[in-house]
């Protein structure tokens, strides 16, 4: 007995040593990649839609940048699947036709590959063999009608006078999610102007026209679903362009959105503005700015992800043990504090009896907070908070800014309140559900109960705190796990749910424990954790098949989190992060989040850093 004891206690004395080398090692990545400013901007990489939208912009655009198309090209290029198309993400069954469509256009437009190249016919015979040009998603067909490829669809579920109608009606346009606005409100434009810039020395794609692709006729008389009769249209088409140009960033972006500023700039051109305007050439150069490099070749980044890397990596470092009055933690906190967005933005249509306080996420945005960042960057500033009136006055205003955003059903939602008309899902819309609307979510709520747990004197008796809880519960699903919206997936949305409501102290066992017999039940023989894509757009877990390092870090604190002393999981779990520590393959690059089911995936660099770090740093605290 005495010598199994004693082989334990060794056991975990290594166990100790290699969590505190692995915490010490991360630790030294991330000061030495810590920007002078003191952020951090990992990359957020997002596949090759933008990088083939940047390329087809410049070429519209007349703007001779071959250095930054020619990078493109071959980034594009490099993410071929075996059969020489293009996927969403690594798993995906079979090529997705958008995104290939999106490539082969761009790659013709580059003027560096041909129609008459052997992979390139490879590509046409696919985009043939799939319905051709009438077969293009909603973005795509934008895209085509935009650049003169194909006539502007007929019907849309929305029409310009949406824009003008009165915030007392039913549907007005602040009934729609602020992505989704931002989107919806240039390409309203452009229908309604049937705005088409066709490139004369451009690529012809009428060779892929299978069958005709519907065009859009109306009848000048008629009036809009409103009722309301056309004369408003002038009034209508000057106030969506206000609103555009009421929302420009600094650095000339449309909210600091790719595809948003995009879509601005030919819905700007469909008003009368002129190539060579100024809002254009800036938001040009705005665009051109978020380009980063990976593995030596550009990528159009969506927007950047500066503040949210900060806000967690100087969180987890501290978390992990890293005093917070050290140089590389002062810089991030500092750089955070002067990042707190002190202007009303969309949010204060639905929530007007608040101050403003709230983050964002990237460092281009100065209207635009949104709850997750928020929490985040309060997590990060705490211990400021307690000694310096500057960052005690930006806590107090942060924490009160993310109570007062949480909706009428007791959770959180993302940018906005009340975002959540159920009619918008339903309309003939692709990705509806996820452009249109901003609902409670389980990863926003589980993140903020454990925000106010933690870091408050918050618990389950708290009001809120109850409704938020109680939010919980009901939309655990069957089989104990939570669906999470920005992340992949159920591993994300269960983690944020659970470390949440152990933060407030929640009495809800039967729930809790439904959840970590899940979590358990889907474990890797390699100890580890992993979810596919797919998950989010069947909307049930699917497993990946392989372990990848953040969702195992996210499973392991879930699990740490609601237990009372070590299990085999969780050191199982552990071993997997320690043993991969320095992995660097495909399941490292795989996506981790997620703007829209079936459309947007996002590879957030830092995340290999941050949630590994986050989850050695609680094992090691709650179990020595």
């Amino acid at each position: 007995m005495y010598r199994n004891e004693a082989f334990y206690r060794k056991g975990l004395i290594e166990v100790r040593a290699k969590v505190e080398s692995e915490i010490n090692q991360i630790v030294r990545t991330l000061k030495k990649d810590q920007l002078p400013g003191g952020d951090w901007d990992y990359p957020f990489e997002t596949g090759i839609t933008t990088d083939a939208y940047m390329i087809i912009l410049l070429r519209m655009m007349k703007i001779h940048d071959e250095e930054l198309i020619r990078s493109l090209v071959e980034r594009i290029l490099s993410k071929r699947d075996s059969a020489g198309l293009w996927k969403l993400f690594p798993d995906e069954e079979e090529a997705n036709f958008n995104v290939t469509l999106d490539a082969y256009y761009a790659l013709l437009s580059s003027g560096y590959k041909s129609k008459n190249d052997a992979d390139m016919r490879i590509v046409k015979r696919y985009i043939l063999s799939n319905g051709g040009l009438a077969n293009a998603g909603m973005f795509s067909t934008i895209l085509l009608a935009i650049t003169g490829q194909v006539p502007w669809p007929r019907d849309y579920p929305f029409t310009l006078e949406l824009i003008v109608q009165p915030l007392s009606t039913p549907l007005n346009m602040y009934d729609i999610s602020v992505f989704g606005r931002s989107n919806l409100i240039p390409i309203l434009i452009l229908a309604d102007k049937k705005f088409s810039l066709r490139d004369t020395g451009g690529p012809d794609l009428s060779d892929l026209i299978v069958e005709p692709v519907s065009d859009r006729t109306e009848d000048e008389n008629a009036t809009t679903y409103s009722g309301q009769p056309r004369y408003n249209k002038l009034f209508a088409l000057k106030k969506a362009e206000q609103y555009m140009l009421d929302r420009i960033e600094p650095d000339g972006t449309f909210l600091s959105y790719f595809s948003s500023t995009f879509l601005m700039i030919f819905a700007l051109m469909a008003l009368g503005y002129s190539k060579k305007h100024p809002v254009i050439t800036k938001a040009i150069q705005g665009l051109q700015s978020m380009q980063v490099k990976i593995d030596g070749l550009t990528h159009m980044q969506y927007t950047t992800a500066n503040v949210w890397n900060t806000t967690l990596i100087s969180y987890a470092m501290q978390a992990a043990g890293v005093l917070p009055s050290i140089e590389p933690i002062q810089k991030a906190n500092h750089y955070l504090l002067e990042k707190q967005q002190l202007l009303y933005g969309d949010w204060v249509v639905h929530n007007p009896d608040t101050l403003p306080g709230g983050w964002g996420f990237s460092n281009i945005n100065t209207i635009n907070p949104d709850v997750d960042d928020t929490t985040a960057a309060l997590r990060a500033i705490k211990h400021l908070a307690k000694r310096n009136p500057d960052y005690r006055g930006a806590w107090d205003r942060g924490s009160t800014w993310v109570m007062s955003m949480q909706n009428s059903d007791g959770g959180w939602p993302a940018f906005e309140r009340g975002i959540d008309n159920k009619l918008l899902s339903a309309l003939p819309l692709q990705g509806a559900e996820y452009l249109l609307l901003d609902p409670s979510s389980a990863d926003l709520t589980g993140r903020t109960l454990e925000f106010f747990g933690t870091f408050t004197k918050l618990n389950k008796n708290h009001p809120s705190v109850k409704a938020g809880i109680n939010w919980l519960v009901n939309n655990q699903k069957e089989d104990g796990s939570w669906y999470g919206r920005w992340g992949i997936c159920y591993i994300y949305g269960t983690w944020s749910a659970l470390t949440g409501m152990r933060a407030v102290r929640s009495m809800e066992q039967a729930t809790i424990q439904k959840a970590v017999n899940w979590l358990k039940s889907i474990q890797n023989d390699d100890g580890g954790w992993g979810e596919s894509c797919k998950s989010d757009i069947e909307r049930k877990y699917v497993p990946l098949g392989a372990s990848t390092l953040t969702h195992t870090a996210w499973a392991v604190d879930a699990l740490i989190a609601c237990a009372d002393e070590r299990l085999p999981e969780i050191e199982r779990g552990i071993e997997f992060l320690l043993e991969n520590g320095e992995r660097d393959d495909w399941t490292t690059n795989y996506p981790k989040g997620q703007g829209m089911a079936g459309g947007f995936y996002i590879h957030y660099h830092s995340y290999r850093y941050i949630w590994p770090l986050l989850a050695l740093g609680h094992y090691r605290r709650k179990f020595g």
